[in-house]
C-alpha cells in the first residue's frame, strides 16, 4: 500500500503533537507502507520525496547505504554504481551510475556522475547528490536517516529533468509505479528481510 502524505521527522517523537494524519503516517510507516509525494519539477522533470521505515538501528543503515556500489541490490533498474573518487576528508565522494528503464513505448539508459556529500550529526545523517554531469539537464537529491521508534526513519527526496524530453505527468506516474518498489526492495536488503 501507498501513502501519499509525509511525516515531519522532527515530530515524529511526540505523538501527542501531531495531527491525525500524521499519526495515521507513523501507523503506516511501521506497517512498512511507503510514504510519497510527487511535484512538478519544470516542463520535462520530476520530483519526489518519499519516506521508508527501517526496523534496523541508523548507524546499520547508514553504513549500509555509503556502500555505493550496493545501490545496484537496492534498485534493479541500476545496472551499475561505481565510487570514483573520495577526498581526503572522506566525506565527499564521486560516483558513477548507470540505469536502464523502459517507460512505456520506449526503453532509455541513463548514466551520471555524482558529487557526494556526506554528512553525521547525533541524531540523523544525511547524503547529498549533486549532478556532474550525465543523462539530464538537472538533477540533485538528498537521502536523511532519523531515528524513528526502534529504528529508523529514511526520507528520500529527488528531483531531475532527463535530457530527453518527457512530460512531468508521465515521469510522475513513472514515479509512483517505480519508486515504492524501489524502496521495498532497498528495505528487504538492508534489513535482510525475506522477498
Amino acid at each position: 500500500m501507498l501513502a501519499s502524505a509525509l511525516i515531519d521527522p522532527v515530530q515524529f517523537n511526540d505523538s501527542d503533537t501531531l495531527g491525525i494524519d500524521s499519526r495515521r503516517n507513523q501507523d503506516r510507516l511501521l506497517n512498512g507502507e511507503v510514504l510519497l509525494q510527487t511535484r512538478s519539477h519544470s516542463l520535462w522533470g520530476g520530483a519526489v520525496t518519499t519516506q521508508i521505515y527501517l526496523p534496523i538501528d541508523r548507524s546499520l543503515a547508514w553504513q549500509q547505504i555509503t556502500d555505493y556500489p550496493r545501490w545496484v541490490q537496492y534498485f534493479p533498474d541500476m545496472t551499475r554504481s561505481e565510487v570514483l573518487s573520495v577526498s581526503s576528508s572522506r566525506q565527499d565522494k564521486r560516483l558513477y551510475q548507470v540505469a536502464r528503464k523502459a517507460f512505456f513505448l520506449f526503453a532509455a539508459q541513463v548514466e551520471i556522475y555524482l558529487k557526494v556529500f556526506e554528512t553525521a550529526q547525533t541524531t540523523w545523517q544525511q547524503i547529498q547528490f549533486q549532478l556532474e554531469q550525465g543523462s539530464f539537464n538537472d538533477f540533485s537529491a538528498t537521502l536523511k536517516l532519523h531515528d524513528f521508534y526502534q529504528g529508523t526513519l529514511l526520507t528520500y527526496s529527488v528531483q531531475a529533468t532527463p535530457m530527453i524530453p518527457i512530460p512531468t505527468q508521465f515521469i510522475q506516474e513513472a514515479i509512483k509505479l517505480d519508486l515504492p518498489n524501489n524502496m521495498r526492495q532497498m528495505r528487504r536488503v538492508l534489513c535482510q528481510l525475506p522477498a
